[in-house]
């Protein structure tokens, strides 16, 4: 049996920390550009307590989105002992371009995986470069289209890395803004031979959801009444985002788990995007009631929101690479478990991927 394996992983984390206390002095404005009413710290205390967010990592001013994808590549690379001269392919999913410290231009030509093959030094004019633009599943969505082209005879070796510095083009005016946060996570993808254990990657489901949906996650002008309307930042309809998530994601899980053959009490481990930690509570709750049962498994899904915020397409590659590793405890791997990786965001898209470790 041949599936489609990570044999290595790797991550950048930012050493710039953006804590909560931070924005206690901020002026925020609703989406109307009326001044919020609430003072600042109370704002910023029931946003802890919502998203569970305490602090964000913020890439350093000279840093662009492809430098941090770079250093990631290359932690992938080491811990895989793969040559880089023989892959076939380098997937780099982001959603904004290396955007200039104290800029709000996207820049993303050239692809910011051409960048990131040329910081490698990677000669071999048969690794081929591209981008996706997929939302926060950006990653997700590059395994899965890894997995297609080994499947298909295309490739049989893909780096696949989750890049994104939000940092840039946050409203600071925005209390959503306090969600986002900088880093990047990769891994090398191969398709082996794995016996009879079935390693790799076992089914995988994709959903797009654009006709109420398409805007819920949007760039705009400042929520500032004087912003520049020429200037746009991220915006979200956070409650909108909430309930579509809480609609839609268990589902596509649980179609997941289902095409791959794997009952849910086989399930080890979710590695779900770090978006909030009350909605990613409330989507693991809502699978498992799918397969009827009240109460989820301990340890069941590792967390890094509360220190990393959300990183978009880089929160599961991430964490991922975190909890193998072992820098998440109690969280651990063991060989023959179940895994699931799953998202949602931007668009809006949410995937799952099912793992065999």
């Amino acid at each position: 049996m041949q599936r489609s394996v990570i044999t290595g992983t790797g991550s950048f984390i930012p050493s710039t920390i953006q804590r909560n206390e931070d924005f206690a002095n901020h002026l925020f404005y609703g989406e109307n550009h009326i001044a919020l009413d609430t003072p600042p710290q109370v704002i910023v205390d029931k946003f802890k307590q919502i998203t569970g967010i305490s602090e964000r990592r913020y890439a350093d001013p000279q840093q662009t989105t492809s430098d941090i994808a770079a250093i990631a590549a290359k932690a992938a690379i080491l811990d895989s002992g793969i040559d880089p001269e023989t892959l076939d392919q380098i997937i780099l999913a982001h959603n904004f371009g290396d955007v200039i410290n104290n800029t709000i231009q996207s820049d993303a030509v050239p692809s910011l995986a051409s960048r990131v093959k040329h910081a490698l030094g990677i000669k071999s004019p048969n690794c081929i470069a591209y981008d996706i633009l997929f939302g926060c599943p950006g990653w997700v969505q590059g395994m899965i289209q890894a997995d297609a082209y080994f499947k298909a005879g295309i490739a049989k070796k893909a780096l696949v890395i989750g890049a994104e510095t939000l940092s840039r083009v946050i409203d600071q005016y925005d209390r959503d803004s306090m969600i986002f946060s900088d880093g990047a996570g990769a891994c090398i993808l191969e398709y082996k031979e794995t016996g009879e254990n079935g390693k790799g990657i076992m089914g995988a489901s994709v959903q797009t959801h654009s006709i109420d949906e398409a805007y819920y996650i949007n760039m705009g002008k400042s929520y500032h009444p004087e912003g520049d309307e020429r200037v746009r930042y991220i915006h979200m309809k956070g409650r909108k985002v909430y309930e579509y998530a809480m609609r839609y994601v268990p589902a596509a899980m649980k179609d997941c788990l289902d095409k791959s053959g794997v009952a849910i009490t086989d399930l080890k481990k979710v590695f779900l995007h770090q978006a909030n930690e009350k909605m990613d509570e409330g989507i693991i709750k809502g699978l498992y009631k799918l397969y009827g049962q009240n109460t989820t498994p301990e340890h069941i899904m590792p967390m890094s929101i509360q220190w990393l915020g959300n990183s978009s397409v880089a929160t599961v590659p991430t964490l991922y690479d975190l909890v193998t590793h072992g820098q998440i405890d109690p969280h651990s791997l063991h060989e023959g478990d179940v895994l699931l990786f799953a998202s949602v965001g931007a668009g809006m898209n949410i995937n799952a991927v099912c793992y065999r470790y």
